[in-house]
């Protein structure tokens, strides 16, 4: 069995469609959720499905040996960001080299990096009047959302769209497309 971890800050969709995706697996399981957010809707997931939860202050998150204590116990293997908004520590990409990733809400490498979130991006998409958007699957590096790209999926950006109505059609891909792709690369 492949324990991984999910790292999220927010609401905890994406996070809700992989442990929905990875119940009863037969070699992957969700065994941890890590939040830098006392707030995070995700806490209120990952109790709802018996997961072991973390809410981890920025001194927890960036000293080695506690975060190694805390993933270790847990046999964590793979490290799955799922709108986790702080940069991931150099000694956590050494851990887990090409084992971490994040989904980003557009095509990268537009529209990325540090403040590009949620709403944020879809906005940025459509003040510059692109035709597409979609979704971005990538592995995690030193520098935000700038890691080598696994996987992106497209939408068209209708005419009349909103940040809204835009932000729909994005995570539509993202929970159709994130754990499927995890999946593979854990094979």
């Amino acid at each position: 069995m492949k324990h991984i971890a999910i790292f999220a800050s927010g609401n905890g969709s994406n996070a809700q469609a992989i442990i929905d995706y990875f119940n009863n697996h037969v070699s992957i399981d969700v065994a941890l959720v890590v939040t830098n957010n006392p707030d995070a809707g995700v806490i209120k997931i990952a109790h709802q499905q018996k997961i072991i939860s973390a809410i981890v202050s920025r001194n927890f998150f960036g000293n080695e040996d506690s975060m190694n204590k805390l993933l270790n116990a847990l046999n964590i293997e793979w490290i799955v960001l799922a709108g986790f908004l702080q940069l991931i520590p150099d000694f956590l990409l050494h851990k887990f080299p090409k084992r971490i990733v994040n989904i980003h809400p557009a095509l990268l490498p537009k529209f990325g990096g540090k403040g590009m979130y949620g709403n944020k991006v879809h906005e940025a998409v459509l003040v510059n009047k692109e035709s597409e958007s979609g979704i971005t699957i990538h592995y995690v590096n030193e520098k935000y959302d700038e890691g080598e790209v696994i996987l992106q999926k497209k939408v068209l950006v209708d005419s009349n769209e909103s940040a809204e109505s835009l932000s729909k059609k994005v995570q539509h891909l993202e929970h159709e497309w994130y754990s499927k792709t995890i999946e593979q690369l854990l094979k």
